[in-house]
């Protein structure tokens, strides 16, 4: 059963930094295509968009809250 628990568990971390990293692709993109003017500015924002995504990203005690806020699934408790 806890194995079931930790495999459940360990799918939605999965799923929700593979969301979380597309997201930002997906803000670095839009910047790159449709904000930028330049050259100078494209490179800026394809690079730092993505270095501000990896700098502020959410620490574990945030992603285990917002995966059972949204999945119902929580993190399985340490056994020795």
């Amino acid at each position: 059963m806890t194995d079931n628990l930790n495999q459940k568990y360990d799918h939605h971390k999965k799923m929700a930094w593979v969301i979380y990293a597309i997201a930002a692709i997906v803000l670095a993109a839009v910047l790159v295509l449709f904000v930028a003017g330049d050259n100078e500015e494209r490179f800026f924002y394809g690079l730092m968009t993505i270095a501000a995504a990896y700098v502020l990203r959410p620490n574990e005690k945030i992603m285990d809250r917002k995966i059972l806020k949204y999945t119902g699934v929580s993190k399985p408790s340490k056994e020795d």
